[in-house]
């Protein structure tokens, strides 16, 4: 199989632009940048978000040895506390607030890792993704929640929710852009998909603002905009990925991301199950099931050749990955 070119650099832009417009610009794309994480808290919290919310929040719920042992479990298995509010929220505190929890795998490990070629891999199909609620009447209930349930996928916390959710960074606090190119998406989106769009403080990577969290798929899509929230929201719900739009599957490293989406785009399969990291073998090929094939993915990766400033990050000069082979395995 051929190898899949590198995108054109693009010009330089002047430093009045945010992040996000300057990455764009840039031509730096979103794929192989998704945030390592496998499971989910999510803590719903309708107020204005500082900065360092999260951590206020959970440091008022939680006492301290709960919050090491958090801490622990998102080193150990990807488990990432999020807070989250309802697109177009009134700020107030609610009667009872929600939790949801979930993942997308019940076996352990590494954050990111996929296992050595022909093993098990972290990396599950339909039965290895959940997504349960629960309603808390305070959130001090939270010391009481069963964390490394949520973590290695136990589950059993609270009731199933079916279909997809979607997380949308409006974190406006931690980078103007999430709050300037999220909102609109939420606001989309949750027109889209009614009742199942939340607002979520920061999933890492504002550049490619808007981000979206597809759950509990976990797929991380970025540079989603108002006019192709709708499109996004109708191929999850039919079990589909939008590969241009895609940053990631967060359970795997960022070079099988990358890997991973080259093989959707070459192959045209974009069911969510048709694709599958399988490893890395000893020759470094990361080798990707597509339907009933087996293909390995040789990565490169290099400066863009392009340079510019955001009023959010000061300079920059990205670097992206490359597709140097795609070879039909055995």
């Amino acid at each position: 199989m051929t190898a899949v070119a590198s995108p054109p650099p693009a010009t330089a832009v002047a430093p009045a632009h945010g992040c996000a417009t300057v990455a764009r610009t840039l031509g730096e794309t979103p794929e192989g940048t998704a945030t390592p994480m496998r499971s989910w808290l999510l803590i719903e919290h309708p107020e204005a978000w500082a900065r360092d919310v999260a951590d206020r929040v959970l440091a008022r719920a939680m006492p301290r040895p709960r919050l090491r042992e958090l801490a622990e479990l998102r080193r150990r298995y990807g488990l990432r506390p999020l807070l989250v509010r309802r697109p177009g929220y009134r700020a107030g505190r609610p009667a009872r607030r929600t939790v949801l929890v979930g993942g997308v795998s019940g076996a352990g490990g590494s954050v990111g890792s996929v296992g050595s070629v022909g093993s098990v891999g972290t990396v599950g199909g339909a039965a290895g993704r959940w997504l349960e609620r629960l309603e808390l009447d305070d959130l001090r209930e939270l010391a009481d929640l069963d964390l490394a349930a949520v973590a290695t996928g136990v589950g059993g916390l609270g009731t199933p929710v079916t279909g997809a959710l979607f997380g949308v960074c409006t974190h406006g606090s931690k980078d103007m852009c999430c709050a300037t190119m999220g909102r609109p998406v939420a606001k989309a989106l949750a027109e889209a998909a009614p009742g199942r769009v939340w607002e979520t403080t920061h999933l890492g990577g504002d550049r490619f603002a808007g981000n979206v969290l597809v759950l509990p798929s976990g797929f991380l899509y970025g540079h989603v905009s108002a006019a192709t929230a709708a499109k996004l929201a109708a191929a999850s719900d039919d079990g589909r990925v939008l590969p241009e739009l895609l940053r990631g599957r967060t359970s795997v490293d960022m070079r099988t991301q990358v890997a991973e989406i080259a093989v959707r785009r070459v192959t045209g399969l974009h069911g969510v199950d048709d694709v599958e990291p399988l490893g890395t073998d000893e020759t470094g090929l990361v080798v990707v099931r597509a339907g009933g094939a087996r293909i390995g993915v040789r990565l490169g990766r290099h400066p863009l050749g392009v340079c510019g400033t955001s009023r959010c990050a000061g300079p920059t000069t990205p670097c992206g990955y490359s597709v140097d082979e795609l070879v039909d395995l055995p």
